[in-house]
């Protein structure tokens, strides 16, 4: 399972870069390696959802594991 959330927490670092040269640079990286709308970037967008959604699951999962309670 540690595999998994390390692959998730990937795909979620790889979003908040692309948004990071949006908002600073308005350059989507994604759709300037692949053709804009094809279908592997919607992939890569899903893939992307995906990780930060269980990245959610593990900021949660941390902090109800804290070794003082």
């Amino acid at each position: 399972m540690e595999i998994l959330y390390k692959i998730c927490l990937v795909f979620a670092i790889i979003g908040a870069v692309n948004w990071g040269l949006i908002g600073l640079f308005d350059f989507n990286l994604v759709t300037s390696i692949f053709e804009s709308g094809s279908m592997i970037v919607k992939v890569i967008y899903t893939l992307v959802g995906i990780g930060g959604l269980v990245s959610i699951g593990i900021l949660f999962h941390h902090i109800d594991s804290h070794p003082f309670e």
